[in-house]
């Protein structure tokens, strides 16, 4: 009776084009945050098809305007659409409990994941369970460079930016931030002086600008003095862990460096998980040493598994990291504070962006020099991703002993045919593989 109460309250709100209650949005939420999986596409599949075509708490218009705008910025983008939604519904208090509310989950089941890992990861039945999950790994890595490549990849210039990218980054190992740079400058000069070259078609779905009925209140008008409240806030929010590590720790201690290293990180994540992890697995494998490639793998594969955005396999680095290097305080309090500082560092800018920049999304609009840019990181993107998949490939295809492993070329081929062709969904996909790889060891063959 409960559950027909409020649906028929929803649908009277929704039909008179009037906002949910707090308390109905903290519970969507929430229920969100344990059900998100299926990365950025499936996450923001899901909120459109509940708020837009259920709920109809925002219009079509509004959805669309709101996430162009957070493909704009670094970090993850579903998770700052939800920011975005709950903001315009209820204010800054309505951002921070979306946000929030949907990474505290994965928070919490990646923590027990990754103590798991790391106290009982040598127990055979568990390492075979991770020998499948790379191949699936790998796979999900190179679907996702075929996904956004045709979406990416519409000129020929693209396409040039895209092997550019990637040779830069595989041969060279120019540093992705560079990369991501010199691609957005190019792109804006590019898309002056070559239009015809740079310019690619937009979305398939309309971006029209929101409607007089679907806009939103006083909260959203730009104000000098709200853009330095926010800035000092979240600023002083963002610096003060880190701050407290080094007071507390150490400036040489592993806490305080991985608060530096994902702050820069979360200031150059554009293009989402997939093309950051190249810089992450560059610097944290081979630079700082916290982890092996192989344990990078596996804790792609763990966040595959969660929900919530997939840059939460940065919080597993973390904790891998202070567990290895732990310093004066017990493994286990160091990797959690690394844990800790780790996903605070990642999400918090994602608050800053939001509520600093939302309210001047609608002067972004129909600019063609800074579409034009976006574009050619994008393209630059692809071409990092495919140097991730490269880099996954040669250490789970071609394993140290330098022999080809036909049960994960086996199993990263059939998931990459099936999540390309028959649109496998991806948590299905890394639990198979993962069962298979149990079977394939339990049965001798390993």
């Amino acid at each position: 009776m409960k559950a027909n109460s409020l649906q028929e309250r929803t649908t009277e709100l929704s039909r008179r084009g009037q906002s949910p209650t707090f308390r109905e949005a903290f519970r969507f939420w929430l229920k969100l945050g344990f059900v998100s999986f299926g990365g950025p596409s499936g996450q923001i599949a899901m909120m459109h098809a509940e708020l837009v075509e259920k709920k109809k708490w925002i219009g079509e218009a509004r959805f669309l305007h709101a996430l162009n705008f957070c493909m704009l910025l670094p970090g993850p983008e579903a998770q700052q659409l939800a920011i975005y939604i709950g903001w315009l519904l209820h204010k800054t208090r309505g951002g921070i409990i979306a946000g929030t509310l949907f990474v505290i989950p994965s928070i919490l089941i990646l923590w027990a994941l990754s103590y798991v890992y790391v106290a009982y990861g040598n127990i055979p039945w568990i390492a075979a369970i991770f020998y499948g999950l790379k191949p699936a790994v790998l796979a999900i890595v190179a679907a996702a460079v075929i996904r956004i490549g045709r979406r990416a990849l519409q000129t020929s210039m693209m396409w040039v930016i895209a092997g550019a990218a990637f040779i830069a980054i595989y041969f060279f190992r120019v540093p992705f931030p560079l990369i991501v740079v010199s691609a957005g400058v190019l792109g804006f000069v590019g898309g002056r002086v070559w239009p015809q070259y740079f310019s690619v078609a937009g979305d398939d779905a309309p971006c029209s600008t929101p409607s007089e009925s679907d806009d939103a209140s006083e909260h959203t008008r730009p104000l000098l003095l709200r853009v330095l409240k926010v800035c000092a806030l979240s600023i002083l929010l963002w610096w003060l862990p880190i701050a407290l590590a080094g007071i507390l720790l150490g400036t040489q201690h592993t806490i305080f460096r991985e608060g530096i290293f994902f702050s820069k990180a979360a200031l150059v994540t554009f293009g989402g998980a997939y093309a950051v992890l190249p810089y992450v697995s560059q610097q944290a494998v081979e630079n700082y040493q916290w982890l092996g490639a192989g344990q990078m793998l596996d804790g792609l594969g763990l966040a595959e598994t969660t929900p919530g955005p997939l840059i939460m396999v940065l919080q597993f680095v973390g904790f891998l990291g202070a567990w290895h290097q732990p310093g004066n305080l017990t493994p286990l309090l160091a990797a959690t504070l690394g844990a800790l500082i780790t996903t605070w560092t990642t999400f918090v800018p994602c608050f800053l962006w939001i509520f600093l920049g939302a309210p001047y999304v609608e002067k972004l609009r129909g600019n063609e020099s800074l579409t034009s840019a976006l574009s050619t990181v994008t393209a630059a993107v692809v071409g990092v991703i495919l140097n991730l998949a490269v880099w996954f490939g040669l250490h789970v295809i071609f394993p140290a002993t330098g022999r080809v492993d036909w049960f994960a070329l086996v199993i990263c081929a059939v998931a990459f045919v099936g999540m390309l062709r028959w649109q496998w969904n991806i948590v299905p996909v890394v639990l198979g593989s993962g069962l298979l790889g149990l079977t394939y060891t339990l049965a001798g063959f390993r």
